[in-house]
């Protein structure tokens, strides 16, 4: 089973679990005491993932208010921090190792939510120079999305069926795919149609990618489940907040983007 957010994917809890059901785990288990307090304390719990995932936005709010007063305002033009695409490329290193190397996820998200709050800071300094006040619209929106997901994987309003993860992991990488080749055609001084476009069609694009980006918080909670249930590691509460911080990341940009967008038509 697969999905979208690639820190957060059932393999590398159940590798991490290492609970194959055998002959020797079955012998373990019958030895040990009914009740054993240890059991319960070196194991991956909703509620500590809870708390490392509090932890991190702490560090991604400290971060963005350094990235925001780091950008330079004159008169005429808004200037990027000069570190800030060192810090963004050092960000996307970080993730990259973090999801290959999940035991060290509690020391490497922090990091990577350092920087990638001082570069989302610098990022929503600009936007909101140029559009008042759509960085706190785009925090409240996120706040909001976040929260209705929750309620509606907690209440099973919305279940996660095998159907639901293969639709939007299917959506996710199709997204992926356009914006690796917008990114290319930028290269050449070329975009891909209507993905900027501030008209009706640029805005359902925006529309429909921030509804994707919300669908997967919904995989990112059911593993995040699975994965205390499957009795994994206490670090991987610091990978699975990491995955979550990955897509939180992802939906405020996609409605800071949609939001400018439906600024701009004013």
């Amino acid at each position: 089973m697969r999905t979208s957010n690639p820190a957060l994917n059932e393999k590398v809890f159940e590798d991490a679990a290492g609970w194959a059901a055998g002959v020797e785990q079955l012998e373990e288990a019958y030895a040990q005491p009914s009740y054993d307090p240890r059991a319960r304390t070196d194991v991956m719990t909703v509620n500590g993932t809870v708390w490392a995932t509090a932890a991190l936005l702490v560090l991604l709010v400290a971060a963005g208010a350094y990235g925001w007063s780091s950008v330079d305002h004159t008169a005429d033009t808004i200037r990027f921090p000069g570190w800030l695409t060192l810090v963004m490329l050092g960000g996307l290193g970080v993730a990259v190792l973090t999801v290959f190397k999940p035991t060290i996820a509690r020391f490497t998200a922090p990091v990577y939510a350092l920087l990638q709050g001082a570069a989302l800071g610098a990022i929503s300094a600009v936007f909101n120079t140029a559009y008042d006040g759509i960085v706190v619209q785009a925090v409240g929106l996120t706040v909001g999305v976040f929260a209705v997901m929750l309620f509606l994987y907690a209440t099973r309003i919305i279940e996660v069926t095998d159907k639901l993860r293969m639709g939007i992991v299917a959506a996710t990488a199709a997204i992926a795919l356009v914006y690796l080749v917008n990114l290319v055609l930028s290269l050449f001084g070329a975009e891909v149609p209507f993905i900027h476009d501030t008209g009706t069609v640029g805005i359902l694009i925006s529309l429909a990618v921030v509804g994707i980006a919300a669908f997967n918080l919904l995989l990112d909670f059911d593993l995040v489940e699975r994965g205390s249930q499957l009795g994994a590691p206490k670090h991987m509460e610091w990978y699975a907040a990491f995955g979550l911080l990955v897509t939180i990341i992802w939906l405020y940009l996609e409605l800071l983007r949609l939001l400018a967008k439906l600024q701009s038509r004013d």
